[in-house]
């Protein structure tokens, strides 16, 4: 063991047991101004290949909730038709189920030695890196994309820029339930060790 890079069992214990919650259980309160930076910060901290940072980050307050869910059923409605009241109560309710949504946008683009690959991995670890964040802070999390973020017209409703695209959105707040564990994968079926030939 190095001093360079030391035990923390306790680390490793939260790891091994972390659970995302569904953000329909989730209520507040949320993290105030300074959790918020703490975990904003925690996010930015992942592997960056050339220091490019190609992501940022949107915040959507849970009363701008109802505007935000008033213009997704609007959009929803004209692609789909009429919406049933299950489906319309949860476009209007998509961003007012935590406290805070945070936007995660990739704002991966050509790059002379960065693979754009690389820059897509690295938002996809910023939107697990404020999962474990917002967790590690006391709140509960879940990262979700849905149709909106494949949807140019909403993509830009919400802050979308040309030529970026959303990593997912992290909705965070207090859990109202305990989460419910999910099968994982047998190490198993999804470890091989390498051998030539």
């Amino acid at each position: 063991m190095s001093e360079f890079a030391p035990r923390r069992p306790e680390v490793l214990d939260f790891l091994l047991t972390r659970r995302s919650h569904p953000s329909v259980t989730l209520s507040a309160p949320g993290p105030d101004e300074a959790e918020l930076t703490a975990i904003l910060t925690a996010g930015a901290r992942v592997p960056d290949h050339g220091k490019l940072a190609p992501w940022r980050f949107v915040l959507y307050r849970s009363e701008q909730g109802k505007v935000i869910g008033e213009r997704l059923a609007q959009m929803a409605e004209e692609r789909n038709g009429p919406l049933d009241d299950a489906r319309r109560e949860q476009e209007l309710t998509r961003f007012t189920r935590g406290t805070v949504v945070i936007g995660v946008i990739s704002t991966a683009a050509i790059h002379p030695k960065i693979p754009v690959w690389e820059q897509e991995l690295s938002a996809g670890a910023v939107c697990l890196s404020l999962v474990n964040a917002a967790s590690a802070s006391g709140y509960a999390a879940q990262w979700l994309s849905e149709w909106y973020c494949f949807d140019e017209e909403a993509s830009r409703y919400l802050g979308c820029g040309e030529g970026e695209r959303f990593a997912g959105f992290i909705h965070i707040g207090t859990p109202t339930q305990a989460p419910f564990e999910r099968p994982r994968p047998e190490l198993a079926d999804i470890v091989t060790t390498w051998q030539e030939g």
